[in-house]
């Protein structure tokens, strides 16, 4: 008994020595039970410090201005001209330039952390809906791209994009989106645009809506990966590339008008930007073959 009591007093000596010299105990960190914060997760949190939470309302104010955008591309379709689309396709690509790049920026400043109340995710689903889905189909009716009466097919893309944006695995973990991820922003622009036949014009949007709901693999720029990764650099070329086709935009709505027998260089720089959305639509569905041969359960990361 007495040896032990010694031994316990000589123990606690020592702890207390060495806090009191700033050295700490071996022992000490396991007899002391530890706070809730100190079990938790060592993941870095930033703090909630009044320039943090400046700089996160900022990113969602960014994010927001899509909704400014989707404002602005409603009034030029019900202008209902070839400058009103016109407009409204530029007001479109602005948007995909604030939603391809706001999500990086919440990232850097931890908005999910300062600002906990605030989902941000939900505010870019409403943008997203608005500027890549609801509006693009509005201005094909209002630009009479479909057949006479058949204007009622319209709400099939709007409710398989609705379906899409429902889904909790419509991004998939290995750096993919999974069924058509309804860029229904560029389709509207090449319908409209090129000029097809009506019928045809109606078929794309049967066949697109439909792979909404086939479990078929599209890249994901914003995503890691080498495949990924050229689809950025290559959608950038591409929007470099629609810069002439916008700015004559007029002049290809009256070309279109006139049925030219042969193309005039406008409309050869307008079937020159196709590339990216063949180069999209290839690499994604060579993706779903070679996954399909591996099984689904084989994780690449976009290659």
């Amino acid at each position: 008994m007495t040896t032990s009591r010694s031994a316990r007093g000589v123990a606690r000596w020592v702890i207390e020595t060495r806090r009191r010299f700033g050295t700490k105990s071996r022992t000490s960190r396991r007899d002391f039970p530890r706070s809730s914060s100190a079990t938790s997760s060592p993941r870095f949190v930033p703090r909630a410090t009044p320039l943090r939470k400046l700089a996160a309302w900022s990113v969602h104010f960014y994010t927001a201005l899509g909704l400014c955008c989707a404002s602005a591309i409603a009034v030029a379709i019900f202008q209902g001209d070839a400058r009103g689309f016109q407009a409204a396709f530029v007001w479109m690509i602005v948007a995909t330039l604030i939603d391809a790049t706001d999500g990086t920026l919440a990232r850097k400043v931890g908005v999910k952390q300062v600002l906990p109340g605030f989902d941000g995710r939900r505010l870019d689903d409403i943008t997203d809906f608005l500027t890549y889905t609801f509006l693009p189909l509005l201005l094909l009716w209002r630009a009479g791209t479909l057949p006479p009466g058949q204007e009622a097919w319209l709400m099939f893309p709007l409710l398989a994009s609705a379906y899409g944006f429902c889904q909790t695995d419509i991004k998939t973990g290995d750096g993919y989106f999974l069924g058509f991820p309804s860029l229904w922003n560029v389709v509207a622009f090449y319908i409209y645009i090129l000029g097809m036949p009506l019928w045809i014009n109606l078929a794309i949007l049967i066949v697109l809506s439909v792979l909404t709901f086939v479990p078929t693999r599209y890249l994901y720029p914003s995503q890691p990966g080498s495949l990924n990764r050229l689809s950025s650099i290559l959608g950038v070329v591409w929007m470099v590339s629609l810069v002439p086709v916008l700015l004559g935009f007029t002049q290809l709505d009256a070309e279109r008008s006139l049925k030219l027998t042969q193309p005039s260089t406008l409309q050869l720089i307008t079937y020159g930007t196709l590339f990216y959305p063949i180069f999209y639509l290839g690499v994604s569905f060579w993706i779903t073959l070679r996954l399909g041969r591996r099984g689904f359960g084989h994780t690449s990361n976009a290659a």
